[in-house]
């Protein structure tokens, strides 16, 4: 088993999820340079968080055009995991492998705290060992949050399960207050209509060890052991 982290110039996070997967998850990963063309090797995906190409025109277009993006849309189309978190999530969503877009946060300033997660949908593989409703604790830190989607294509969302988490309170109740970057609905990952391609903005790479966590909780690591889970009955 093998998981290619991509690098963008400006990724910022790549070491921090070579890290969890290489000495957490004990998963072999390598950091692969974003001109690369060939992923045979490769069983899953993660395009991890940062700015890349500095955000410029905005966050993620430049870097769905790069050359290792074709690799990933055929990865995609087979079936194997691909994971993007934050910068990764609004990557994918600029390579059309996700549907909506991810605009500036409705304060229009960066925001870089923890925050309260319920389970919407267990359908993509990331969360496929979690139950509904279960609630997760997350940092996030981005410019660029904010989900939005037409309302025609949101109850399409719906109505396949493909959001699957959204910010709430510690109670798990969505409202305002718990909703900190103004996205549609306080959506804050969707995956793909199969359930292999996920983007989220929360880091879960920052929440896989109890030592980084103001709560003591590694809840980030499960994202990845789903990943891993299915891998191996794969």
């Amino acid at each position: 088993m093998r998981v290619a982290i991509i690098q963008f110039p400006g990724s910022n996070c790549d070491f921090d999820t070579l890290y969890v997967l290489n000495n957490v998850m004990k998963v072999k990963a390598d950091l692969v340079w974003h001109k690369k063309d060939d992923l045979s090797d490769y069983d899953a995906v993660i395009l991890p968080g940062g700015f890349s190409y500095g955000d410029r025109l905005r966050a993620g277009i430049i870097a769905a055009y790069s050359p290792v993006m074709k690799e990933v849309r055929m990865m995609a189309k087979d079936g194997r995991p691909i994971l993007g978190i934050c910068n990764g999530f609004q990557i994918l969503v600029e390579a059309g492998l996700l549907p909506g877009a991810l605009l500036r946060n409705s304060s229009l300033k960066f925001v870089c705290k923890w925050v309260n997660l319920s389970v919407v949908s267990n359908k993509a593989i990331f969360t496929r060992r979690l139950e509904k409703g279960h609630l997760l604790r997350m940092p996030i830190a981005h410019n660029e949050g904010r989900y939005f989607i037409e309302e025609d294509d949101l109850k399409e969302l719906y109505k396949r399960n493909q959001i699957i988490l959204k910010y709430v309170d510690e109670s798990g109740k969505p409202n305002e207050s718990s909703n900190p970057n103004g996205s549609i609905d306080g959506i804050a990952g969707i995956c793909n209509d199969e359930g292999n391609v996920f983007g989220l903005m929360p880091h879960p790479e920052r929440a896989s060890e109890e030592l980084l966590s103001p709560f003591n909780t590694n809840d980030g690591r499960i994202i990845f052991s789903s990943m891993i889970e299915y891998l191996k009955e794969r």
